[in-house]
């Protein structure tokens, strides 16, 4: 199962990707995870990409694209991924599509995670993580069970982001809504976009993207088979059996068979030819 999650910056892609990691072993991929990781690595692709950061340059889409063939292409990738955060404009989606289809595979779900833009910025800049384990939280909506204790790890260091203030989130979503949002039509008319409330709780998204999967994953009913008559009411079906009835040719009476032969009472056995002659009268000699 191999998914794109669209949505603006803290519209919470990011832990729905992860709880979808854990529930259908797939992997996430994060482009800038992976740009990290490549340079970290040495690798040829990892040596570019760290040439064109530290010349101040954005990184060219196709060696985005190279860095997710060649992390797909891994036996961890088997049943499948996520992508979240990229792509970001409809050429990339294109440049995505031509490199999964070169090597057989698809999409199967696109989904746009849909958020209001004035709440988001309350969302955004009112969040916080652990220092140690990365655990997120917010200063309203998901405080630590414990004030200043992290419920994952137990630590007491937290930390923000310096961009995560109202100003700058503004500006990412002005960004995300000119570059990002016009990929939607693109996928959209290849019908497989799909939606969901992204400024509901975290537990409820959750909920949502998983009937999106899992409904694709049930079997579609089977359909009735075309001009079948549906069943008619009982009084119907009886009226009509009567008419048929009717209609048929009346069947010939048998001819009567001959009378059979009294049968002796039971008990009685008929007499003998010697019995029956001693029953008879003697006859008179003629003088």
């Amino acid at each position: 199962m191999n998914i794109v999650l669209l949505g603006p910056p803290g519209a919470g892609k990011g832990t729905q990707a992860k709880r979808l990691e854990e529930r259908y072993g797939l992997i996430q991929l994060s482009t800038g995870d992976m740009l990290r990781a490549a340079v970290a690595s040495g690798s040829e692709i990892g040596q570019r990409a760290k040439a064109i950061m530290e010349a101040g340059q954005l990184v060219p889409d196709e060696v985005v694209i190279a860095l997710i063939a060649d992390r797909i292409d891994r036996p961890d990738a088997k049943k499948g991924f996520i992508l979240d955060g990229f792509p970001r404009t409809t050429k990339q989606a294109e440049a995505l599509d031509r490199m999964l289809a070169e090597k057989g595979i698809r999409l199967d779900h696109v989904i746009e995670m849909k958020v209001d833009d004035a709440l988001l910025v309350d969302r955004i800049s009112g969040r916080y993580t652990c220092a140690k384990c990365g655990a997120g939280y917010h200063d309203r909506n998901q405080k630590p069970k414990v004030d200043g204790v992290c419920d994952a790890c137990g630590s007491t260091e937290f930390k923000r982001r310096a961009d995560d203030n109202a100003e700058t989130v503004s500006k990412r979503l002005e960004a995300y809504h000119a570059q990002t949002a016009p990929i939607l039509p693109y996928y959209r008319a290849k019908g497989a976009l799909k939606s969901v409330d992204g400024m509901a709780p975290i537990d409820d998204v959750t909920v949502a993207l998983g009937a999106i999967l899992d409904g694709a994953a049930r079997p579609k009913a089977k359909a009735k088979p075309a001009g079948r008559a549906k069943a008619k009411p009982k009084a119907k079906r009886a009226g009509k059996a009567k008419a048929k009835a009717k209609k048929r040719p009346k069947a010939r009476k048998k001819p009567a068979r001959g009378k059979r032969k009294a049968r002796p009472a039971r008990g009685r056995r008929p007499a003998s030819k010697a019995a029956r002659r001693s029953r008879k009268p003697a006859r008179r000699r003629k003088k």
